[in-house]
């Protein structure tokens, strides 16, 4: 298993008193496969939105070079259905081999995404530096998610002690402050990049009560865990957007190592 899948397994376990381990225990299958009946792959008729754009002819990998665009949006359809599944695009590749997924009607092998709860009591979020997740509590202690995540930089090291959401926005623009310093930045100037999925702090910006930190999207889910943000903590699109619509202002953040 990968990374990511063995930190939820992780959590799974420990939010059922369980200890995880490879290959699974009968225990931990079990309670795993209780928790739904539904179908892990699915079949979904692509739609006229999923096709329409407009779209990117190319991702730039530089900052400087995404601040004249118009929109961030994603380069093909193919990139948003997997994000929607929550799937990478080679996955979603292998899954359709020879689709082109440009084709509204076409029927295609997708991820079965669970529904979670649409309105969680969110109140406490746990961002631990050392395993790398977001964690969201009830007031009761109850672990009501888990996400893998990216947290902090050597240029902009992630705060210690506690927070609070300050703000919760969709599709955000991104602005670039110089005095960051962000490596592979050459600008002294401060500049701004318009919203989209592509933009550099994704579909969502949770702001933190710290100037310049937040929790957010991202432009590229496969690497959530494995690469370092700019300093704030990035979670997938999906992931982000799910927990900016259900957080509410002046809930705590307590970031633990």
């Amino acid at each position: 298993m990968g990374e990511n899948a063995r930190k939820a397994l992780r959590a799974f376990a420990e939010a059922k008193g369980l200890t995880a381990k490879e290959p699974l225990t009968p225990d931990l299958w079990s309670a795993l496969a209780a928790t739904s009946l539904d179908a892990v792959l699915i079949t979904y008729v692509i739609r006229d939105d999923d096709t329409k754009g407009p779209f990117l002819a190319r991702l730039p990998a530089k900052l400087e070079d995404m601040q004249d665009l118009k929109a961030l949006s994603y380069t093909s359809p193919r990139e948003g259905i997997a994000e929607k599944f929550h799937m990478s695009e080679e996955l979603l590749q292998a899954l359709n081999p020879g689709q082109k997924f440009d084709r509204p009607g076409s029927e295609i092998v997708v991820a079965g995404v669970a529904k979670p709860d649409a309105n969680l009591n969110i109140a406490r979020i746990e961002v631990n530096k050392s395993r790398q997740t977001v964690k969201l509590f009830d007031k009761t202690g109850e672990l009501l998610a888990c996400y893998p995540a990216t947290v902090g930089s050597k240029e902009k090291p992630t705060p210690t002690g506690s927070l609070k959401v300050v703000s919760s926005d969709p599709n955000p623009n991104y602005r670039y402050n110089p005095d960051y310093k962000f490596k592979g930045v050459k600008s002294t100037k401060s500049f701004t990049i318009k919203p989209g999925p592509n933009n550099p702090v994704g579909a969502y910006w949770i702001g933190l009560s710290s100037e310049g930190y937040g929790i957010h999207g991202t432009a590229a889910p496969a690497k959530i865990s494995k690469a370092e943000s700019h300093g704030c903590v990035r979670l997938t699109n999906w992931d982000a957007s799910f927990l900016g619509r259900n957080v509410k202002k002046g809930t705590i953040v307590e970031f633990v190592e």
